[in-house]
C-alpha cells in the first residue's frame, strides 16, 4: 500500500494535465447523430453510419436483454466486472474494453492483435502458436484467465481465440475470484460474441497478405420471424507462417439463435466449433544469451512431422427473465470440449551447432461443463440504493496429457541450426513420458452489494464461497496421484468516489486463488496458490463520453506458487511467492470528428520474493518488461468526391524483459510501427492496405526456457468489407 501512495503522489498531477487536455478537446466535439432502427436495434454511431462500418452496438429489443453502452472506442457500461449492468466510471476496477469498432480499424484477426493496446498486458510461452497466452500485470492469464460472455472460457487446451465472432474483448484488471473464482490475480479476458440481430445485416470479409495469409469470413444476422432471430458467422483461412516450410489452416463455423418468448423472457443459444492444423512450432534458440542469433525463418524442428490438429466446440445456452423493472433471473449452461493431438521435433540439447532433438507425439483432450443461475434486484433502505446479486455456479472440468517422446541418447536425430538439413530418418521408438487425467470439480456461490451511498459514493462489497474437489491421476507413477478437497473464500471490497460528472476515483481491496495441480513427493495434494491485491485508481471521461481515461497503481502478492523441491529433486512444494507492482495508464476515445485513438503506458514489477532456492529471489519474473506502451491513432476525412478515407499508424514499445524463469538472459526492448489506411468506396464497400513491422524490425514476442519465438517481419494486409 505504501508503494500505492507514492505512485498516486505522482500519477495524480499528469491526470490532471491529461483531464484538462481531453476536455478541451472533447468540448469541439458535437454529439454523433444516432437514428432509431426497427426492432429495437441499438443506433450505430455517426462513423459507423458515415463509414458503412460492421461494428454495431449490442441489440436492446427487450427489457430482458442486457447490453454494454459503447461510444466508439470508449465502454460507457460494462457487465463483465461485477456481472451486473454498471457504468464505467463507477467501476472501482480498472477496465479496458477493446469495441468492435477498434477491433475493426485494426483488421484485428485474433485475440493476440489487441493486447498491444492495453496497458500491463505481455506475451507469454504460447505452445508453439497453438493458444492464447498472456501475462496481465505479471501474471499468466491461461488456463483460468478467459471467459467466453462470463463463462469459463479457457480451461484445458484451447485454440487461439478468433476475432471474427466477437463484438469486443474486455479485458477486467485485478483478481476476478470474489465473482469468477478461480483465477489469478492479475486479472481476466472476458469475451463478449456477437449476437443475433432482428434487423437483417450481411457482411463478407476478404484478406490477403504476406506469409501466406489467406482469409474470408461471412457474417450474417437477421430475423427468422417476429421473436426469432439468427447470426452465423464462417471463417476460412490460410493461416501466416514465419517460415515457408511450415502451412496451416483453419476454420470455424459459430451460429447462433435469439428467442425472445415474450416482453420479459429471452432464450439464447450460441454454439461455435473450430478446427486448426497447425506446426507445433516452437521457434529458435538463445545462443550465448543472444536471443537473435539465428535467422527468424530458420527451423530448428522437423518439417516432415506435419501438422498437430486441433478442435474446439462450445454451445452456449442462457434464458433471462424480467419479472420486474427491479428484479432479474438469469441462467446458464456452457459445455466445451477440445482435441489437441499430433507430432513434432524438439530439442534435447541446446549446444551448437549441432544440436540433439527428439521425437514426440502429444494428444490434449479435454471437456468442461458449467452451470449459472443468479438472481439481481435493486432495492432501497433509507437513502441508500443497492444492487444485489445473488449466484451460483457449478462446473465440471475434465483434461488429460498423453505424451509419447523417444531417446535422443539411444537414438540420435541430430541437426546443424547454421546449415540444416531436413528429412532424415525419424526415430522408431518412442517412450511413455505423460500419462495424466486431471478432474476439477466446483461448487460456489456468491452475494454482491453495489451501493449508491449519494450520487458521489459508490461502494462495493462481495464475496464468493468455492468448495472444489480436485483429483490427479499419474497412470506412470502411482505416487504421483493426488486428490484434495478445498475451500476458498474471495472476498473483494471497492470505494468509488465521483467528485463531478467527468472524473472518478476508486480504491480495491480483494483476495483471489487458484489450485495448484499435481501432488508432492508424498503423494499429497498442495494448498492452492492464494492472492491478495491493492489498487487505486482515477478515471476521467469527456461530458460528451466520447473520450475516456484510467489511471491506477497496484499491488499484487501471490503466495503458494510451486517451486522445486530442494530435498527431491523432480518434485515440488507450494512455498513460492511472486509479487507485482506497478502503474498504469490508458487513454482512448474520439479526439475530435476527424481522430480516434488509444493509448497506453504501463510500468510493471514483477519479480519473485520467495523461493526454495534462494538465489532465485529477486528473478523478474520471465516475459514481463519493466515498461511497455502503445499508440493507436487513425484520422478520417472526406475526399472530394464524397467518399471517406482513414489513415493511422500503431507503435508499439515493449521493454527489455527476462528470458527464463532463472534470469540468466535477456529479451531486447523493441519498438514496431504499423501503417493503417483505409478508403471507403461506397456505403458498403471499404478497402483497407495495412504495413505492420513497417522497419522490418528483428524482435522476440516471448520464450519458454532456452526457445525464442521471433516476430513476424514486415507484412503487407489488404482486406475488403463488403456489406450486402
Amino acid at each position: 500500500m505504501v508503494f500505492i501512495l507514492k505512485f498516486l503522489a505522482r500519477a495524480i498531477p499528469a491526470a490532471s494535465l491529461l483531464l484538462v487536455a481531453t476536455t478541451a478537446a472533447g468540448a469541439e466535439v458535437k454529439a454523433d447523430t444516432q437514428s432509431d432502427i426497427k426492432s429495437g436495434d441499438a443506433a450505430n454511431s455517426q462513423h459507423q453510419a458515415e463509414a458503412g462500418s460492421n461494428a454495431v452496438l449490442p441489440e436492446t429489443r427487450v427489457s430482458a436483454g442486457r447490453s454494454q453502452a459503447v461510444q466508439g472506442y470508449n465502454a460507457i457500461t460494462s457487465t463483465g466486472p461485477s456481472r451486473t449492468e454498471t457504468p464505467v466510471m463507477e467501476l472501482a476496477q480498472s477496465v479496458r474494453v477493446i469495441s468492435r469498432e477498434c477491433l475493426d480499424d485494426t483488421r484485428a484477426l485474433r485475440l493476440a492483435d489487441t493486447v498491444d493496446y492495453v496497458s500491463g498486458i505481455a506475451r507469454l510461452n504460447d505452445f508453439g502458436t497453438t493458444w492464447d497466452n498472456f501475462a496481465i500485470r505479471g501474471f499468466s492469464n491461461t488456463d483460468q484467465g478467459m471467459l467466453i460472455n462470463g463463462f469459463r472460457g479457457g480451461r484445458g487446451y484451447n485454440v487461439t481465440r478468433d476475432a471474427a465472432t466477437v463484438e469486443r474483448f474486455e479485458f477486467l484488471k485485478g483478481p476476478a475470484a470474489a465473482v469468477y473464482g478461480a483465477s489469478e490475480p492479475g486479472g481476466i479476458i472476458n469475451i463478449v460474441t456477437k449476437k443475433p440481430k432482428f434487423t437483417q445485416a450481411n457482411s463478407l470479409d476478404v484478406n490477403i497478405g504476406s506469409y501466406g495469409l489467406r482469409r474470408a469470413a461471412l457474417d450474417t444476422t437477421g430475423p427468422i420471424n417476429e421473436q426469432l432471430a439468427y447470426r452465423l458467422n464462417v471463417v476460412a483461412e490460410d493461416s501466416a507462417m514465419r517460415s515457408s516450410l511450415f502451412e496451416g489452416d483453419r476454420q470455424t463455423v459459430a451460429p447462433a439463435l435469439t428467442w425472445v418468448i415474450s416482453d420479459k423472457t429471452v432464450l439464447n443459444y450460441e454454439a461455435e466449433f473450430t478446427r486448426v492444423s497447425t506446426p507445433l512450432d516452437r521457434g529458435l534458440i538463445q545462443i550465448n544469451g543472444n536471443p537473435r542469433a539465428l535467422p527468424r525463418s530458420r527451423v530448428l524442428g522437423e518439417p516432415n512431422d506435419g501438422n498437430v490438429e486441433l478442435t474446439s466446440q462450445a454451445h452456449q445456452l442462457t434464458l433471462e427473465h424480467e419479472f420486474t423493472s427491479q428484479w432479474r433471473a438469469r441462467a446458464g449452461l456452457n459445455f466445451k470440449k477440445g482435441t489437441f493431438e499430433g507430432d513434432n521435433t524438439e530439442l534435447a540439447t541446446f549446444t551448437p551447432p549441432v544440436v540433439n532433438r527428439r521425437q514426440m507425439w502429444r494428444s490434449l483432450p479435454m471437456r468442461d461443463t458449467s452451470f449459472q443461475a443468479e438472481l439481481e434486484g435493486k432495492l432501497q433502505t433509507g437513502s441508500i440504493g443497492h444492487t444485489v446479486l445473488l449466484g451460483v455456479e457449478a462446473s465440471r472440468l475434465w483434461m488429460a496429457q498423453e505424451i509419447t517422446r523417444s531417446n535422443p541418447a539411444t537414438t540420435p536425430y541430430p541437426l546443424n541450426i547454421y546449415n540444416p538439413v531436413y528429412g532424415q530418418a525419424k526415430p522408431t521408438s518412442q517412450d511413455w513420458w505423460y500419462d495424466v487425467d486431471e478432474q476439477q470439480k466446483n461448487n460456489a456461490v456468491y452475494l454482491q452489494d453495489q451501493m449508491s451511498l449519494s450520487p458521489q459514493w459508490k461502494l462495493l462489497a462481495g464475496v464468493r464461497f468455492d468448495n472444489y474437489h480436485q483429483s490427479y491421476v499419474d497412470h506412470l507413477n502411482a505416487g504421483q496421484t493426488s486428490q484434495q478437497r478445498q475451500t476458498a473464500t474471495s472476498p473483494r471490497i471497492g470505494l468509488t468516489y465521483l467528485p463531478t460528472d467527468w472524473a472518478s476515483v476508486y480504491v480495491s481491496y480483494s483476495k483471489g486463488f487458484r489450485p495448484n495441480s499435481g501432488g508432492s513427493v508424498t503423494g499429497g495434494a498442495f494448498d492452492p496458490q492464494e492472492s491478495r491485491a491493492s489498487e487505486i485508481g482515477l478515471k476521467l471521461q469527456t461530458q460528451d463520453q466520447r473520450l475516456g481515461a484510467n489511471f491506477a497503481v497496484f499491488d499484487i502478492t501471490k503466495r503458494n506458487v510451486l517451486v522445486g523441491d530442494l530435498a527431491n529433486a523432480g518434485f515440488q512444494v507450494a512455498a513460492g511467492e511472486a509479487t507485482s507492482k506497478g502503474f498504469e495508464a490508458d487513454v482512448y476515445g474520439k479526439l475530435d470528428q476527424h481522430w480516434r485513438l488509444t493509448a497506453n503506458f504501463a510500468y510493471t514489477d514483477a519479480e519473485v520474493s520467495k523461493d526454495s532456492n534462494a538465489n532465485m529471489v529477486g528473478a523478474r519474473l520471465a516475459n514481463i518488461p519493466k515498461t511497455s506502451a502503445g499508440l493507436l491513432a487513425i484520422r478520417e476525412d472526406i475526399l472530394p468526391n464524397g467518399s471517406r478515407y482513414g489513415i493511422g499508424t500503431g507503435i508499439v514499445y515493449v521493454g527489455k524483459r527476462s528470458g527464463n524463469a532463472a534470469d540468466t538472459y535477456e529479451l531486447p526492448a523493441y519498438t514496431t510501427v504499423k501503417l493503417l489506411s483505409y478508403w471507403q468506396v461506397s456505403p458498403k464497400a471499404r478497402f483497407s492496405l495495412d504495413v505492420s513491422n513497417l522497419f522490418d524490425q528483428r524482435y522476440i514476442t516471448s520464450t519458454w526456457n532456452n526457445y525464442v519465438m521471433p516476430g513476424l517481419g514486415r507484412s503487407v494486409l489488404a482486406s475488403l468489407h463488403l456489406q450486402f
